[in-house]
């Protein structure tokens, strides 16, 4: 298909952000460029949400075997082959592929593989040749960072974990953010020696300091060894696998490394210094409300600009843009009680204000539940499910949901309406329990544990 010169709109970058934008411009009837450097889907259908829940949920059929025999089932002989896991998975993600790229089709966007860079006003670049438009839309997420330690870059990276055709015996995982805290409870299941360094005190900075404990809990009860106050020196590749030098002289040792200490927005090379758009400290592009950059007629969206780093974050901004621009009504994503997921064994799912930023606001009272879920104490397992409301006292507005447990994911997204429609306490209360469910522990929850204020 011959591609003509000029178009409504330029996007750069075929990830979830990239492909809803030039989708829905598509749809008010501009004429849509959308210009990707490797494959269609971006970091969460190719490198990130979808293959890493798919090797989650291989993670979670260990303890669904070594359980079958209290539900009355015979022993089930169990050997994980992580090379037919990968087989599998690939096959998936190329059968998504094709799906994106027919939707693309059927949109009526133009799709051009190769590297593209801004060289000047309403211009960009790619594979030699020069495309023009009144707007251009940055959407190129975030990569992986690989040099916050001597000899990182050494180390895998969560893209590598995804492509394995064999296990290492033991794992070290740098960090204990979302990647760390999700990929070292996931191999922890899969039967590896797992262990993380990181500096902080606790994991997932940012959450609930309550959820920080029991995610503490949860990876110890899943066999990982933390090393939280680690100061890192250097990354070592020894003849038995790495070694992890720490400033107190120490050092940790593993066959294979993860590198999960961050990621950062991907702007190489994108020729943003040809309409005068400088990064900020983190590397981001700064945008505002709009998405709008400071060049005119520039716009960004996703991991790239470092507001919310969500893949429905990067839709929804996506969308608003090409509604604004093109659709003849102003939108604004908003990024105000956003519900997100930590994919751990047993999963995390959080929105709303943590129990320290309610506090800050005024008056509030925090109720909390903790138990054995059906499930998991018929086979006598310790697993515990965590779940934690915070109230503001003055309006009764439920303003955080916590939990760690089954199904958090899913329970914390149909309670994410109830937030964003501001049910209050008494709407909780008055709502009827579900029996038995984990879920239903929600509304039955009558005395706080705390009050503040």
């Amino acid at each position: 298909m011959t591609i003509s010169n000029t178009f409504d709109l330029i996007v750069i970058g075929a990830g979830s952000g990239g492909i809803a934008a030039s989708r829905r411009a598509a749809s008010h009837g501009a004429k849509v460029l959308l210009i990707e450097g490797t494959r269609v889907g971006g970091t969460c259908v190719l490198r990130g949400c979808i293959p890493k829940k798919l090797m989650m949920y291989a993670s979670e059929m260990r303890s669904v075997f070594s359980e079958a025999a209290a539900f009355g089932w015979n022993a089930v002989s169990t050997e994980f082959d992580v090379a037919r896991w990968t087989q599998a998975k690939d096959k998936e993600l190329d059968r998504l592929g094709a799906v994106y790229d027919q939707m693309l089709a059927n949109s009526g966007v133009q799709t051009l593989h190769g590297h593209a860079r801004i060289v000047g006003k309403q211009l960009v670049e790619a594979n030699g040749q020069h495309y023009r438009a009144e707007r251009i839309l940055i959407a190129t997420g975030g990569a992986p960072s690989t040099d916050g330690i001597p000899g990182i870059e050494q180390a895998w990276t969560s893209d590598d974990i995804l492509q394995l055709d064999a296990l290492p015996q033991s794992l070290l995982v740098i960090g204990a953010g979302y990647i760390a805290v999700e990929f070292a409870s996931i191999l922890a299941k899969l039967g590896v020696q797992v262990s993380m360094a990181y500096r902080a005190d606790l994991p997932l900075r940012g959450f609930d300091e309550d959820l920080r404990q029991q995610a503490v809990h949860a990876l110890e009860s899943s066999g990982v060894q933390l090393h939280p106050g680690m100061q890192a020196q250097a990354l070592l590749k020894t003849e038995a696998g790495f070694a992890l030098q720490l400033a107190n002289g120490d050092s940790l040792r593993a066959d294979a490394v993860l590198n999960a200490t961050g990621r950062r927005p991907n702007v190489r090379n994108l020729g943003l210094e040809s309409v005068g758009i400088h990064t900020d400290a983190a590397g981001a592009i700064p945008v505002d409300a709009d998405s709008r950059t400071t060049a005119p007629g520039v716009w960004a969206i996703g991991d790239v600009t470092n507001r919310v780093n969500l893949t429905p974050v990067a839709i929804a901004e996506g969308r608003a843009f090409a509604d604004t621009e093109f659709g003849g009504r102003a939108v604004q994503a908003s990024h105000a009680n956003v519900a997100s997921a930590v994919f751990c064994s047993p999963p995390i799912a959080t929105i709303g204000l943590t129990e320290a930023q309610a506090m800050e606001k005024g008056p509030c009272d925090v109720y909390t539940s903790q138990f054995r879920p059906m499930k998991k104490a018929f086979v006598g397992s310790q697993e515990r499910t965590y779940m934690k409301l915070i109230v503001d006292r003055a309006s009764d507005r439920v303003v955080g949901i916590h939990m760690l447990g089954a199904d958090a994911p899913e329970i914390i997204q149909g309670l994410a309406i109830a937030i964003s429609a501001g049910a209050t306490k008494r709407d909780f209360d008055n709502t009827m329990a579900m029996h038995p469910t984990s879920a239903e522990e929600f509304v039955l929850m009558r005395d706080p544990a705390r009050r503040h204020g």
